[in-house]
């Protein structure tokens, strides 16, 4: 059986018209820059034409995005890196600028992915079986304080049941495991 990759799927193609009004010609509907913003997040690929001219105006499109994330509270962008944005147009290493911030942002896209995992395998499962304890032991204390207060309890107040050494002994271990995950994560 043969198992080929499946091809990409084409780009959405997006029409802007003169009363720059976004048509998607994919679902028929006229959508706005946030709806661009949310595709570009789910990561579909689109193109932006001039409704008149034919121009392909993604860029412009895209840069108006990040300019309404901007403007809009949302600053990711640093003003010196804004000022040194700026002072590369027209240097001689302007050509290779947009290819340097592609593959840093490549590599940043690719660290946060490894990040998530480890994060997401440091706090799997077992990792959290020491707070588990650590809750339930609280919630046993917090249920005998309600039933003393509430009259429940009996005359004679019951001592909360301690860990045994061994249980402290693994929840110390356990404790250990995930510090090392942790510096491990930081480093």
């Amino acid at each position: 059986m043969d198992q080929t990759p499946a091809a990409p799927a084409p780009p959405v193609v997006i029409k802007k018209y003169a009363n720059r009004r976004l048509y998607n010609t994919g679902t028929s509907s006229y959508i706005t820059l946030e709806h661009l913003a949310v595709m570009t997040r789910e990561g579909r690929d689109f193109q932006v034409f001039d409704a008149k001219s034919g121009e392909d105006i993604t860029h412009n499109v895209l840069t108006q995005i990040v300019m309404d994330g901007e403007n809009g509270g949302q600053t990711m962008l640093p003003v010196p890196f804004l000022r040194q944005l700026i002072a590369m147009y027209g240097d001689s290493m302007q050509a290779m600028v947009p290819h340097y911030l592609e593959a840093s942002m490549a590599a940043f896209a690719k660290n946060q992915a490894q990040f998530r995992d480890s994060v997401a395998g440091a706090f799997g499962g077992a990792a959290f079986k020491p707070f588990e304890t650590l809750a339930k032991q609280n919630m046993a204390m917090f249920q005998a304080a309600a039933d003393m207060l509430t009259g429940r309890a009996a005359l004679v107040a019951a001592k909360p049941a301690e860990p045994a050494a061994d249980e402290l002994e693994a929840l110390k271990a356990q404790m250990a495991a995930l510090q090392a995950q942790l510096a491990k994560l930081s480093k």
